[in-house]
């Protein structure tokens, strides 16, 4: 069991998943530097496309990548 606290979830990173089919169109959630998302700490609909996304990776979106927001 793992007994560490899960670490405070800035908004300095975002992992981003681009679509493959059209120019500009993206996902993208808060994540920390190693691209690991909190599920609890997103809306139910967030969750939804966050879960969505990493399913069709390869066929409708790229492998997300992590970006330091501005």
């Amino acid at each position: 069991m793992n007994s560490r606290p899960m670490p405070l979830m800035t908004a300095d990173y975002e992992l981003r998943f681009e679509s493959l089919f059209q120019a500009g169109r993206a996902l993208a959630f808060p994540c920390d530097e190693r691209g690991g998302v909190l599920l609890d700490a997103l809306s139910d609909k967030a969750r939804e496309n966050y879960l969505f996304a990493r399913a069709v990776v390869g066929r409708d979106y790229a492998s997300p990548i992590v970006l330091r927001r501005d």
